[in-house]
């Protein structure tokens, strides 16, 4: 099948939309001689519509065309940046698209500067009347008739005889055609009205202009079509809609068999321009990048005013034209690959009727369909449109995955009119459920949930649910997306009847290991956890009670032959059965490796550590032995650096108390007894400091010798 391929570009100051080639095809005998337009365009309906969750839809029109023939889309205003920024136009029977005209609109802003009235948006009455300084008017209704040019409205304070001043007085002077000034006083029964054709046309064009800026909401779009015979035409773009949403009902029989009728429905609303009358309807789980520029909006450049220059003026010059050259070129437009479609969806927008990309199905990504895939083979299937009440069978909803998303395509046809809504049918099958209690320490009370296994084709998409058990409604939650295969936990209620508490919790910690290497002692015990879950059910029916254990990491498993029904990357799930008014307990028991280091340093005193260490791991006492010695000895030091600070402290006192009494008595006999105490005193001293620095070139050596000692040790040792 032979497709054009449109590319537009918008022209400045215009709203119409040309092919840069069509203006250049080659001249043949069989070219395509345009004819006459039809006065009333063909409506082209919309055929295909994919709704994703990011807020964006794919909306495609189709319908056939004949001949040379004009056909109109419409659309809301909301919609046209998107529309300009994705339309793509597909001509299947090899014609072409001559152009593309939608009803646009400059600015009310840039609209009231082409009126010489001056007037904005919104304008005061005061400014009304300034607008019409020095234009003729007819004054009516404040005494006798006058005609004249309004001069200026006037804003006075009155006060009347009580001496109440009023400000809301305004008063219209004008200068009437005998040459007299009149002032008239602008009140209800006061008629003002233009005397001067052209103003009052100015004024009603003011008035259409404010009035068509409230009225810009519908676009119409019309594309001419041109080429020969019946052929297909395929219109595509991108749009702005409402996110559609997830929702499920799980019904279980009165009598339990382990099922669940499982219905997923999607809310779709449809707000765009038109309606959705028996569409192929798609609904994407996924968000593809897409943004809004304003392409519909006229935008105006700053241009610089540049003076006009005075001074003398170089006469005009001409220059030689360039040679011309006819330059014919054929444009061959290759259709994407299925795979590259289903592997770059953001490519797909607007190729969707392009041969290649309309067949393949199921699967995951590059399965080969991209968003206009024909998913399960029912792309242009027609039929009745689904209603709320009808019900959904095995094949009506296939499933394709792509990239990160995964779609629903419907596989029959889809009515909704604009600006309503309607719940779709995208699930209904019975998948195995398991009715349990779910308990966690996180939760005060405990939970009835729904143990669900997808077991359809069909990845359900976030949403919420409601649950029924027998004939009534049970409650309702939330659920994330689950995947084909997987099983997931659904809480719908709170179980009043069932209570569970921690009835005891016991530890050991074994050493099992113990590394010692350049002063860093690491110590490996296994430890083994303990903890008792007590489960109490009260009411009249067996309960299966699912208590959530915290996992730990590092090493850590299940011991004694405990397993868990289920286990997930931060805890494990336990199944405990408990019968009606009776209490049954659980006991987990984990163990794991725990670490512990020590960095051995000759900065503290750790003899304490290194003795226990000693009495736990008796193999270790030759190895430290020498480290425990020298850090006695340390110590030792330590404590006499202590006791001779103290006595150099008490002699620099006794120093001090001599010299004060000495040079208090200077002069006297009893001076003589000071001088010799202060003798005293400072050869105690003096000795007390040479005792501190003996002792702390002893530290000093003593600290080398331990760290030698630490940076030595190199030892390991296994529990036997």
């Amino acid at each position: 099948m032979r497709c054009s391929f449109a590319v537009f570009t918008l022209l400045a100051g215009s709203v119409t939309l040309t092919l840069p080639f069509a203006a250049q095809a080659p001249k043949t005998p069989n070219a395509i001689k345009p004819q006459a337009q039809p006065a009333a365009p063909q409506a082209l309906p919309v055929h295909k519509v994919v709704l994703y969750k990011n807020g964006v839809g794919y909306f495609e029109h189709a319908g056939s065309v004949q001949g040379n023939q004009r056909v109109a889309i419409d659309f809301t205003s909301s919609q046209l940046n998107d529309v300009l920024q994705s339309l793509t136009v597909l001509d299947e029977g090899g014609g072409r698209v001559a152009g593309i005209n939608y009803n646009s609109t400059t600015p009310l802003e840039q609209q009231l500067k082409t009126l010489s009235l001056g007037l904005k948006d919104f304008p005061s009455t005061i400014a009304v009347y300034q607008a019409l300084r020095g234009q003729r008017l007819e004054v009516s209704g404040a005494g006798a008739p006058l005609t004249g040019k309004l001069v200026n409205v006037e804003f006075r304070k009155e006060t009347d005889k009580n001496g109440v001043t009023s400000d809301d007085h305004y008063f219209l002077i004008v200068a009437t055609d005998a040459g007299a000034l009149r002032t008239a006083e602008l009140t209800d029964a006061v008629s003002v009205r233009m005397a001067d054709p052209a103003l009052q046309k100015q004024f009603n064009a003011y008035l259409e202009i404010l009035a068509s800026g409230q009225n810009q909401q519908g676009r119409h779009l019309t594309l001419d079509a041109l080429g020969q015979g019946p052929r297909q035409l395929r219109v595509s773009y991108i749009s702005e809609v409402p996110v559609w949403k997830s929702t499920y009902r799980m019904v279980f029989p009165r009598v339990p068999n382990g099922q669940a009728t499982v219905q997923g429905w999607a809310v779709v609303d449809n707000t765009v321009g038109a309606d959705w009358e028996n569409v192929q309807l798609s609904l994407v789980a996924g968000a593809p990048q897409s943004f809004i520029q304003p392409l519909s909006q006229p935008i105006y450049t700053h241009r610089p005013e540049i003076p006009i220059a005075t001074q003398a003026m170089n006469s005009p010059l001409t220059h030689e034209a360039a040679e011309m050259k006819t330059v014919t070129e054929s444009v061959d437009v290759t259709p994407a690959s299925p795979k590259m479609a289903a592997r770059a969806p953001a490519m797909a927008f607007g190729v969707a009727g392009m041969e290649g990309l309309v067949s393949g199905s199921g699967g995951g990504s590059g399965s080969g369909a991209g968003y206009g895939g024909n998913v399960g083979g029912g792309l242009y299937r027609m039929g009745g449109a689904y209603r709320a009440s009808d019900a959904i069978q095995e094949g009506d909803v296939t499933t394709n995955a792509f990239d990160d998303y995964f779609e629903y395509a419907l596989t029959q046809p889809v009515t909704i009119h604009k600006n309503e809504s309607a719940m779709v049918p995208i699930l209904q099958q019975e998948l195995p459920a398991e009715h349990v209690t779910l308990w966690s320490q996180h939760e005060s009370q405990p939970l009835r949930a729904v143990w669900l296994e997808n077991k359809s084709k069909l990845t359900l998409d976030a949403g919420s649910f409601s649950v029924f058990e027998a004939g009534e409604f049970a409650g309702e939650g939330l659920l994330d997306p689950i995947h084909p295969g997987e099983r997931r936990l659904l809480s719908y209620a709170v179980d009043q009847a069932v209570r569970v508490k921690v009835t005891n919790r016991e530890s050991k910690r074994t050493l099992h290991h113990v590394e010692i290497h350049k002063g860093a002692v690491v110590e490996t015990h296994m430890d083994v956890a303990s903890i008792t879950y007590a489960a109490v059910n009260s009411a009249d029916v067996d309960r299966v009670v699912l208590l959530e254990h915290t996992r730990r990491s590092n090493g850590w498993s299940l011991s004694d032959g405990v397993k868990a029904a289920e286990t997930a990357p931060n805890l494990y799930r336990f199944k405990l059965p408990v019968a009606a008014h009776s209490t049954e307990k659980l006991e987990v028991r984990e163990q794991g490796p725990e670490k512990t280091s020590v960095k051995l340093t000759s900065e503290e005193d750790q003899r304490e550590y290194l003795l226990d260490l000693v009495s736990r791991v008796p193999d270790a006492k030759e190895k430290l032995k020498p480290v425990i010695d020298a850090q006695g000895a340390i110590a030792d030091l330590d404590q006499k650096l202590a006791e001779a600070a103290e006595k150099s402290k008490t002699a620099a006192a006794d120093e001090a108390r001599d010299r004060e009494n000495l040079t208090a008595l200077k002069g006297n006999d009893a001076a003589k007894r000071f001088v010799d105490e202060l003798n005293r005193a400072e050869d105690q001293l003096q000795e007390t400091r040479k005792q501190t620095a003996d002792l702390e070139a002893q530290k000093k050596v003593a600290v080398d010798k331990l760290d030698v000692l630490i940076g030595g040790l190199s030892w390991e040792w296994d529990v036997k």
